[in-house]
């Protein structure tokens, strides 16, 4: 029987991770996990109980509420995807709204958010087969992954991708609002104490600014190919 791998893919918001990740879970016949689906989904559950205010958030609240939090992944036959699940309610539209995209890099940071979602994402990906998306999955949840990538491109590309992403779902957004949230988040990831995002040491960059899916998708064939061939000689 063929060794499964870990698939850890990191990067910049709006930088298409979630899309290269399933494409490459669907292929593979992996399990997806989109990490940042778990704290979206931790951030709408705190937005509609009232712990998370324009000025401030309520820590404590926060902490006490994360025994309540149950979320888990469960694949729809007719979109052939894997959708984010909240306390048994499909959650996966609400959570990618502007309003939890304005919150979600403030509710990562509470150390005890990061320590229970990072103890998730372990569970899952315990028996391999697994391609997870995030900003520390090669650096804190799976530094022992068997492939890691560190996805990155400009400014410009990574907005207009949103806005399209958006606009496409029926949602009336500003592509200025939509640059200014992933400035501020791209800011937030690197310096934030606890886990910031950067790149592991071992992985391997892919800038797609001018890369369609089946570019990227030929990319990492070709990484897959070479893992799985030098595993096979050892």
């Amino acid at each position: 029987m063929e060794k499964k791998l870990v698939i850890a893919i990191d990067g910049y918001s709006s930088c298409g991770k979630s899309t290269f990740a399933k494409a490459i879970a669907r292929e593979l016949n992996y399990i997806y996990i989109d990490s940042g689906a778990m704290y979206r989904a931790v951030t709408l559950y705190c937005l509609r109980k009232g712990l998370i205010g324009r000025k401030s958030i309520d820590i404590d609240g926060i902490k006490n509420a994360l025994k309540e939090i149950h979320i888990n992944f469960i694949y729809n036959p007719d979109t052939g995807e894997y959708e984010t699940w909240l306390n048994s309610e499909n959650v996966e539209s609400e959570i990618r709204n502007i309003e939890v995209s304005d919150f979600v890099s403030r509710i990562s940071q509470v150390p005890e958010v990061r320590t229970r979602m990072v103890e998730l994402q372990r569970q899952i990906g315990v028996f391999k087969g697994v391609v997870m998306d995030g900003r520390d999955i090669g650096t804190v949840v799976f530094p022992d992954a068997d492939i890691k990538i560190f996805m990155t491109a400009s400014i410009d590309v990574r907005a207009e991708r949103r806005y399209r992403e958006l606009r496409m779902k029926g949602q009336e957004v500003d592509y200025q609002e939509i640059k200014r949230n992933i400035t501020e988040r791209d800011r937030a990831d690197e310096t934030r104490a606890i886990s910031p995002l950067k790149k592991a040491d071992d992985a391997v960059i892919l800038d797609n600014s001018e890369m369609s899916v089946e570019d990227q998708m030929r990319w990492i064939r070709e990484i897959i190919s070479e893992k799985k061939n030098a595993g096979r000689n050892r």
